[in-house]
């Protein structure tokens, strides 16, 4: 058992880890590059099999407390139509929303004081013998037993061990913002997305009158022309969909939208390397389509525990973290990327296809699917 670990980056999947490696009674240092919580993202939703894997950490509990439920998603056509609904069986819960800035705090507040310290960015590692020095870039440095980078999908760490992993563009970039809930009176609870040929929109009641949104358009990568893009040019893309997508555009302010293209990394070679293991996005990075890139961050935390408290040596921990998540993170981040691929087609003639086979579709399918979607399993 390892006496001493230190875990690079603050976000969702490091807090997570921090919080379980902590609970086994272990030395836990956290470095975040940031110098204070500083979050963007806007809203986010935990499903239940993230839910479970936390709730032995009595994090779940707070989850569902703060945040606010749905059932499932209903997808509509642009022009308001349903097409289908991914529905959460009833014996596994619910989705919750909440913004992430609410989820970060929960987590901060789990952690032991004194564990996370602010302003560290990570400029490289060394394997020793029987450690890892770890230096910043402030010129200080810090040595561990063991590594957990969770340092996202732009990892320093990753780049450094495993140089030959790269990005992959999905071909769509994507807004994401917060607006009152009182400027859209009449609104309903459920979570929403809606498909059409000129992009895709997503509609999440927050709690705190709050209302999450999401807008996704395909694009060339970095594309200079939508740079600027302001939410009235959002609005004059999105005009023709039903309510209240253009009501919302119209109330939403362009300054606090958060801008960024898709993309995800090539599957890594293994989730390990010597004494250190990668978890989240910096082993992973999924595209958003079946919101569950924070949740199997999550899931990996928690796995990542129970390896290191069932195997005898760290050896034989990582390999058998790296066994139990490869084949669920791949089955997940390719399913996700296809239905990135289907949901963002401009054609007219396809999108009527696709969305009456979806709509006909046998309801078992549906269930089957949540099922082992939302269903985890350590």
């Amino acid at each position: 058992m390892p006496q001493t670990i230190l875990i690079i980056g603050g976000g969702i999947a490091g807090l997570c880890s921090a919080i379980t490696l902590q609970q086994m009674g272990l030395k836990v240092k956290l470095y975040e590059k940031n110098t204070g919580p500083a979050v963007s993202g806007a809203g986010i939703i935990i499903a239940p099999n993230a839910l479970q894997a936390l709730q032995p950490y009595r994090i779940a509990d707070e989850i569902i407390r703060q945040g606010n439920p749905g059932d499932g998603f209903h997808l509509l056509s642009d022009r308001g139509r349903p097409i289908s609904r991914l529905t959460v069986p009833s014996d596994y819960g619910s989705l919750y929303s909440i913004h992430r800035k609410d989820l970060h705090r929960i987590l901060l507040s789990a952690l032991a004081p004194g564990t996370l310290e602010w302003g560290k960015s990570c400029s490289r590692l060394e394997h020793k013998d029987n450690h890892v020095r770890v230096a910043f870039s402030d010129g200080s440095h810090a040595v561990a037993d063991l590594v957990v980078a969770a340092d996202g999908i732009h990892s320093k760490v990753r780049k450094q061990l495993f140089p030959k992993d790269t990005y992959r563009y999905a071909g769509y970039t994507c807004w994401r913002g917060v607006v009152p809930a009182d400027v859209l009176p009449g609104l309903s609870n459920r979570f929403i997305e809606t498909w059409g040929t000129k992009g895709r929109f997503g509609i999440v009641p927050l709690p705190n009158k709050q209302v999450y949104w999401y807008a996704l358009i395909n694009a060339r990568q970095n594309d200079p022309r939508i740079d600027n893009y302001s939410t009235k040019d959002l609005h004059r893309l999105f005009q023709n969909y039903h309510d209240p997508i253009p009501t919302l555009l119209l109330r939403a302010a362009s300054h606090d939208m958060i801008h960024r293209d898709i993309v995800d990394i090539t599957p890594m070679e293994r989730f390990y390397s010597n004494r250190v293991v990668f978890i989240g996005d910096a082993a992973h990075a999924i595209t958003p389509n079946m919101g569950q890139g924070a949740c199997q961050a999550i899931e990996d935390a928690s796995v990542l525990a129970d390896c290191l408290r069932i195997q005898r040596n760290y050896q034989e921990a990582f390999a058998d973290y790296d066994a139990r998540r490869r084949k669920r993170i791949k089955q997940i981040a390719d399913q996700s990327w296809k239905i990135g691929k289907v949901a963002q087609s401009e054609s007219f003639l396809f999108t009527t296809i696709r969305n009456h086979l979806m709509k006909h579709a046998p309801k078992w399918i549906s269930r089957s699917q949540a099922q082992r979607l939302y269903q985890f399993q350590l």
